[in-house]
């Protein structure tokens, strides 16, 4: 099933089911009116959700209408909880590498994690607006997941049956503001800006059998300003599964219906895979020529993130946005 939020002037718009193709959808008011009261109570409106689905898959849905993914907002335009992890350690490792410093031990056994802004978040089209270039506007392609209500202290092998939805994410960054912020030693604010999500959350079936131990095994397919950057696998080098991150968010607290946990930025080993995000290539340049070459986004420019099936055809739709400057 895939699930979608149009805008509809409301802060928390219109619910939709997205047929499996993302060509056609279906309003889901007579249902639910909003994904987060669907989550609110699960096991009562999936079923219902489910039939419609059905429905408009097979083409025998009552008013049905042309899917467009620029008419959407988050799937969740607002949340109680978004929670994003570093799940790829590569890429933590990476980072201090070119920084020359040392990597602790524990990073590799227990995730790093923040709370980052969930009452602002942005849908697949919508611009990234900035205030100035000089901030070091970076996109960072991740994978997502939406939970049900999850109890405190949960195992994490019973953390995954808590997976409602799975999502596609661009973790917005402001790189030359974020030293100075975890310098004060309280985390990251102001170097993190609204976050975008894909056009569609899709429940785990969807994905057939490249959803395994809590991880998407698929490619992340990156185009920056229309070239390809990045297509790193998302399942390969993802060291902590998305069991393990909602256990971690889940350790001393309840973490409830509609929360979203993210993986962090996409990394692979090799490579000749690409980059998810561009500090992660500015750190390459570090290490092997002692300083970066790549720049930061400038106004204009245009970030695209899509993962595909075997088949070649879009799972979540894809997350398309360009840079743009406050008060344009």
């Amino acid at each position: 099933m895939k699930l979608a939020t149009l805008k509809d002037g409301t802060r928390d718009g219109q619910l939709v089911v997205v047929s499996r193709d993302l060509r056609t959808a279906a309003i889901a008011d007579a249902i639910v009116p909003t994904l987060q009261r669907a989550l609110d109570d699960w096991t009562f409106y999936a079923p219902q959700l489910l039939d419609l689905s059905d429905s408009l898959n097979q083409g025998r849905a009552r008013h049905a209408f042309a899917f467009d993914p620029k008419a959407c907002m988050a799937p969740l335009p607002r949340a109680f909880q978004w929670a994003d992890a570093s799940a790829y350690v590569n890429h933590v490792e990476l980072v201090r590498r070119a920084r020359k410093a040392e990597m602790p031990p524990e990073f590799w056994t227990d995730p790093l994690m923040y709370q980052g802004g969930s009452d602002d978040l942005l849908g697949p089209t919508d611009d990234i607006v900035c205030a100035s270039e000089a901030y070091g506007i970076d996109f960072e392609a991740e994978v997502a997941v939406i939970t049900t209500d999850v109890p405190m202290a949960v195992k994490p092998a019973d953390a995954l049956r808590h997976v409602r939805l799975l999502m596609l994410v661009n973790d917005v960054s402001l790189r030359n503001l974020i030293p100075a912020e975890l310098g004060k030693g309280f985390g990251f604010f102001q170097g993190k800006p609204a976050t975008a999500f894909s056009p569609v959350a899709v429940t785990p079936d969807e994905l057939g059998d490249a959803w395994h131990e809590g991880r998407v095994h698929r490619p992340m397919i990156v185009h920056w300003n229309g070239k390809k950057v990045g297509q790193p696998d998302c399942g390969t080098d993802m060291v902590f599964n998305f069991g393990e991150l909602i256990a971690h968010a889940a350790k001393t607290r309840n973490v409830r219906a509609g929360s979203i946990v993210g993986s962090g930025t996409v990394s692979n080993k090799d490579t000749k895979r690409g980059y998810c995000c561009i500090a992660e290539k500015r750190c390459l340049e570090t290490i092997e020529h002692g300083a970066p070459t790549t720049e930061f986004m400038k106004f204009g420019d245009s970030v695209k993130i899509e993962i595909f099936d075997e088949a070649g055809k879009s799972i979540f739709g894809a997350i398309d946005q360009s840079v743009v400057a406050l008060n344009e």
